[in-house]
């Protein structure tokens, strides 16, 4: 069986990285769209859903970059409050948006979210 020693009395010391969270990222960038300005996110996972959270922002008016290990969200030209079917049902996470096209529009038009039998 194998075991760990831990012998007190010593600094620990260090440097780890810690990889981005899904489900924090993808609320911070639905969020984003409030400001109708600019927001920089540090940090945020490059996977599917993050990846097709902004491709619904991109259809929605905003632009993004990604550089330096930071995304960059444009939100300033965003009209649209409809998200398309196709990409609504690309990932279940993307009813978060719903709550902040509410909070800039007053209105927000969209399907059942991907990957859901509700």
């Amino acid at each position: 069986m194998s075991s760990y020693v831990i012998e007190g009395g010593k600094k620990l010391e260090g440097e780890t990285y810690v990889s981005g969270s899904k489900n924090a990222s993808l609320p911070i960038i639905a969020a984003s769209i409030l400001n109708g300005t600019n927001s920089t996110l540090y940090n945020v996972p490059n996977i599917q859903d993050t990846k097709a959270t902004l491709e619904i922002l991109h259809i929605l008016g905003c632009k993004s970059i990604k550089k330096n290990g930071k995304i960059i969200i444009d939100s300033s030209k965003m009209e649209s409050h409809e998200i398309p079917d196709n990409l609504m049902r690309k990932i279940r996470s993307s009813v978060v948006l719903a709550g902040a096209i509410l909070g800039r529009f007053k209105n927000a038009t969209f399907s059942y979210p991907g990957d859901c039998d509700i």
